[in-house]
């Protein structure tokens, strides 16, 4: 996980902004009257604050930026005043994420090495001080990617920040405060480093490729032990449905296993499970050329399980984690399997493959059977799996189904504190008689409601354990002029985690 800043936290009462010599000052604004802060530097700078106020240019309302080079009586180099409401007012989590991702974007516009922020008192409902110097950490991280495997190096995009401190005024204790910025830091650099997957072409992210990098986390890290099945001992373990996916192609499959010993021996581990199709041509039931570049995306949910695991080993979290990649790469060919054929799961059950394109709840149903034998307190499991979820929800929401009521509401607190967010969709009884099949125990696909089905069949082999499924297919990446991976739900999958020790 790449570590690109150094965040650093001061006492408010101990700092003078007028001396802050970094390249870039961040202070809140709030509409009305000016705060002591604000009043020092309007002073100072020859009444230039009550001239913008004047003008409408400085109106503190949530969200607005005001830049303010080479500011008279400022060591800065650059200001930025950002709008942050009505003192006071309550704020909800998407007011404050507005007004932090604005500090952050002005840090890094800066093109300075070095930032100062000063947060003002934010009233978010539901959270504290504590959250919002995790969020800023998360956000200074995340914001700061760029992608660093392009082949010219001239064309690589720097970031120049490398040093943020920040100074709020709170009652909660320092070493607390820093706690949670160390936290949203680690899963900042966990979202990296699910993007610098997701990222990567196709002809690098292979299976062999992930299973390199699993094993290069767990060198890194001493709790984190990795284990690689290739094909033939996933054959001798009957997993013909995974290994069905992968037929097709010159790559072999594999089925990656990240274990975190962070809790007591013994333990019931949580399993997250990554469907990790590094590249998804669709298979004999070819997709339409169009945007198929975007393919590469389909191993994000692996990407986010890998992130993760990483997180929790960086902040050595008090728990048992089995992360869990099942990967292929689904390309047509003389040995690729054909709409109509029939495989037999590692569970015993057979499947219809009424269309190749279904082709990540193949590889998961032998991995959720596989999850049996760790004994585990729960399974997520995490899947760019349906354009449906897309249809239904957008890019800005991931999809989410469960056999375990308050397993799900785990998750979606984690997700609305984290600021990636899901939302619960059913697989009740009704949908699930949509998977029939004359030909055997039940087909890949079947039904309308496309999202609800696919996890409607993963269910069947979920069937002794606590279980959810995200569909991140919408939220894992974007497409467009913001192409590339997102790193979510990296930050959902932490914090519930973090929820749960």
């Amino acid at each position: 996980m790449k570590k690109r800043l150094t965040i650093n936290l001061n006492k408010k009462s101990t700092v003078e902004l007028l001396k802050v010599s970094s390249g870039s000052l961040i202070v809140g604004a709030y509409e009305g009257p000016f705060t002591e802060e604000l009043k020092k530097i309007d002073e100072v700078s020859k009444g230039q604050l009550k001239k913008l106020r004047k003008l409408g240019e400085l109106n503190g309302k949530l969200g607005q930026g005001n830049y303010l080079p080479a500011l008279m009586g400022i060591r800065a180099q650059r200001t930025y005043l950002v709008g942050c409401g009505k003192k006071g007012k309550k704020l909800t989590r998407q007011d404050a994420i507005k007004i932090l991702t604005k500090m952050v974007s002005a840090a890094i516009s800066s093109k300075s090495s070095s930032a100062f922020i000063s947060l003002p008192k934010l009233n978010v409902t539901g959270e504290g001080d504590d959250w919002i110097v995790q969020q800023l950490a998360y956000l200074c991280e995340n914001n700061s990617y760029t992608y660093d495997a392009k082949l010219n190096k001239k064309n690589q995009k720097k970031i120049s920040l490398k040093r943020v401190s920040l100074t709020i005024d709170s009652p909660i204790p320092d070493t607390k405060l820093n706690r949670n910025i160390k936290i949203g830091q680690a899963i900042g650099r966990g979202s990296n480093a699910a993007k610098d997957l997701g990222n990567l072409p196709g002809n690098v992210c292979t299976p062999s490729h992930l299973a390199k990098e699993s094993r290069s986390a767990a060198n890194k890290y001493s709790s984190l032990k990795c284990t690689v099945l290739g094909e033939k001992q996933m054959k001798k373990l009957g997993m013909d449905c995974l290994l069905s996916v992968g037929n097709g192609s010159a790559q072999e499959s594999k089925l990656i296993t990240l274990n975190y010993q962070g809790g007591k021996k013994g333990d019931q581990p949580y399993v997250i499970v990554g469907k990790g199709i590094t590249f998804d041509t669709g298979g004999i039931s070819l997709k339409p050329g169009g945007a198929m570049d975007e393919m590469k995306f389909d191993m994000c949910g692996a990407a986010s399980v890998i992130g993760t695991l990483q997180v929790m080993a960086e902040l050595k979290v008090p728990l048992n984690v089995v992360g869990m990649v099942a990967s292929a790469e689904n390309m047509p060919g003389s040995k690729a399997t054909k709409p109509g054929d029939v495989v037999k799961t590692m569970s015993g059950l057979t499947v219809e493959v009424l269309n190749t394109d279904a082709e990540g709840r193949l590889v998961l149903a032998d991995a959720l059977t596989y999850a049996k034998r760790f004994k585990p307190k729960s399974v997520v499991d995490i899947a760019t799996l349906t354009g449906a979820c897309i249809v239904a929800l957008g890019h800005s929401t991931s999809g989410l189904m469960s056999n375990d009521e308050r397993l799900a509401q785990k998750l979606l607190k984690a997700g609305t504190t984290s600021n990636d967010r899901a939302w619960q969709l059913p697989i009740w009884d009704v949908y699930q008689k949509d998977l029939n099949s004359n030909f055997a125990d039940i087909a890949n696909i079947g039904g309308r409601a496309g999202t609800i089905t696919a996890a409607c069949f993963l269910s069947r082999f979920t069937e002794d354990y606590s279980w959810a499924h995200l569909d991140v297919a919408g939220t894992a990446h974007l497409g467009g002029a913001a192409k590339g991976a997102s790193g979510r739900p990296v930050p959902l999958l932490s914090n519930y985690l973090l929820d749960q020790s």
